[in-house]
């Protein structure tokens, strides 16, 4: 599995400090939000052109990071 560490960023004063990609103010959720809205990544890429693929991946993964936790029955 890829990591993000390098290219997913996080900064008080950048973005609200929601995660961005490598410090610039494209934040992951804009790139997922073109994900989810049926662009391709070459299409996301021409969208976003400072992004790279990797850029894109990196958001997939942080994303299905944060939602990968133990659910606990009570």
């Amino acid at each position: 599995m890829m990591e993000y560490i390098d290219r997913i960023t996080i900064e008080s004063g950048k973005c609200g400090g929601r995660p961005c990609v490598r410090g610039m103010r494209i934040g992951v959720v804009d790139v997922l939000d073109l994900l989810t809205n049926g662009l391709s990544f070459d299409e996301v890429l021409k969208e976003l052109p400072d992004l790279e693929l990797d850029d894109i991946k990196a958001c997939v993964t942080y994303a299905r990071n944060r939602m990968d936790h133990a659910v606990i029955a009570v």
